[in-house]
């Protein structure tokens, strides 16, 4: 086996400068291979590490953490450049050569996904549920819930008061996710109609570390001529639910993850 394997974070236009990269994977230099007017963003690394065993290390948390932070950088200040398209971590090529290959191969398509990631900026919108809140302002997103808050505020007996608290709290069991999921809905569907392109992800199951249950996880592609416009559109999301009983969660700019990983197993 060769002594270097070459590590591809990214296929970039071949114009991109990249003395301003930042150090790679290992704290290896970022190189440029090009072919025609597309180029792979890459780092020469140890056969040793990458190659034999690379499935038990890639195990181990502790290993794989600082290199996973080391490639997400390189493609952030990739994405900050221009048009990128991603490969998933790991991506790793036999010889200079071998690269060069796989960019003449797939090139009608890596510059047609550049061309197309080129028009914008992901952003990640994430709106979570916060269950205490959101029972208290139940009544001004249910009608019926306002309807039962009402009856039970002017109960004529304390029998009649039970009966309808009963009815009352069953309500708010039923409306609390109906209630979340139509405004995650909403959200979405106002949010895609300012982007080029968006999708979902599953919803991130609840953690210690996380304030409420996710109802929305979203990416969208945004066009630079509009990010002001969905910018503002998140910010009305905040100001109509933010104390109500619901927390937005606004992430980004990112590389296009989302909007190529279909398309990016090049290895």
């Amino acid at each position: 086996m060769a002594d270097d394997l070459y590590y591809v974070y990214a296929v970039v236009p071949s114009t991109n400068a990249i003395a301003a990269a930042p150090a790679g994977i290992d704290g290896h230099a970022v190189t440029l291979i090009t072919s025609g007017d597309v180029a792979a963003l890459t780092s020469r690394v140890d056969a040793s590490t990458y190659g034999e065993g690379l499935d038990d290390r890639v195990a181990d948390v502790a290993w794989i953490a600082p290199r996973a932070t080391a490639h997400d950088s390189v493609l952030t200040w990739a994405g900050d450049v221009g048009a990128v398209v991603p490969l998933p971590i790991l991506s790793l090529f036999r010889s200079e050569q071998a690269v060069r290959e796989m960019l003449t191969a797939r090139h009608e398509e890596l510059a047609s996904l550049l061309t197309y990631v080129s028009r914008g900026r992901e952003y990640g919108v994430r709106i979570f549920r916060l269950d205490d809140e959101l029972r208290r302002s139940l009544g001004s997103f249910s009608t019926r819930v306002a309807t039962l808050e009402a009856e039970v505020a002017d109960a004529k007996s304390p029998g009649q008061g039970y009966l309808l608290r009963r009815k009352l709290d069953q309500a708010r069991k039923d409306e609390l996710r109906a209630v979340a999921a139509e405004i995650a809905t909403v959200a979405y569907s106002e949010l895609a109609a300012r982007s080029i392109a968006s999708t979902q992800d599953a919803l991130p199951k609840p953690s210690p570390e996380m304030t409420g249950a996710a109802v929305l996880n979203a990416s969208f592609l945004v066009a630079h001529d509009r990010i002001d416009e969905f910018r503002a559109a998140v910010t009305e999301l905040v100001r109509a639910h933010e104390r109500r009983g619901f927390r937005v969660e606004f992430t980004g700019p990112w590389p296009p993850y989302h909007f190529t990983r279909e398309r990016t197993n090049v290895g």
